[in-house]
C-alpha cells in the first residue's frame, strides 16, 4: 500500500514523532533532482530524496537508538542526533539534505516518520526526546 502513496495526488499522511501534528510528504522532482516535498500547514519544506536510503544505511551502521534532535535551520543541532547527521559535511550528501534556504532544518522531525511509515525504522513517540533506529 505504501508503494502506491507518495505522489502529489496521494501523499503519505504522517504525524510528527510526538504525534502532536499532522503533515504530508510526497516525491517530486525539481531541477532534474528527486526530492521529498513536506507540507506542514502552509509551510513547504524540500529534502533531497536520497536522504531515505542514506539515513537507512547510516542507521544500519549505527545499530542503536539515535536521538532525533530536530531543530530549525537557524539553530545549532545537538551533536550525535539525526538532525546533526542530516546537516553534516560527513554525511553522503556532503551537507544539508534540506534544500530550501531558511527551511533546511527539522530533518529530525519530518524524515523519521516517513522512514517508519515505509517500514525502514522504528521511532519513539514521547512528548520530547524521541529516538529512532533501523527496523530490526
Amino acid at each position: 500500500m505504501a508503494k502506491e502513496l507518495g505522489t502529489k495526488e496521494s501523499p503519505w499522511l504522517l504525524k510528527t514523532p510526538p504525534l502532536s501534528s499532522d503533515f504530508t510528504m510526497h516525491k517530486d522532482s525539481k531541477d532534474g533532482k528527486d526530492i521529498l516535498v513536506c507540507t506542514v500547514g502552509k509551510t513547504v519544506l524540500h529534502y533531497d530524496y536520497r536522504c531515505i536510503d542514506d539515513l537507512h544505511n547510516m542507521l544500519k551502521q549505527h545499530s542503536e537508538w539515535m536521538e532525533l534532535g530536530s531543530a530549525d535551520e537557524q539553530k545549532p543541532a545537538k551533536e550525535g542526533t539525526v538532525e546533526a547527521w542530516g546537516r553534516s559535511e560527513k554525511n553522503p550528501n556532503g551537507g544539508w539534505y534540506g534544500l530550501k534556504k531558511g527551511f533546511r532544518g527539522r530533518f529530525g522531525m519530518y524524515v523519521p516518520p516517513l522512514m517508519e511509515k515505509l517500514g525502514l525504522a522504528e521511532v519513539t513517540h514521547d512528548a520530547k526526546g524521541n529516538k529512532m533506529r533501523v527496523k530490526l
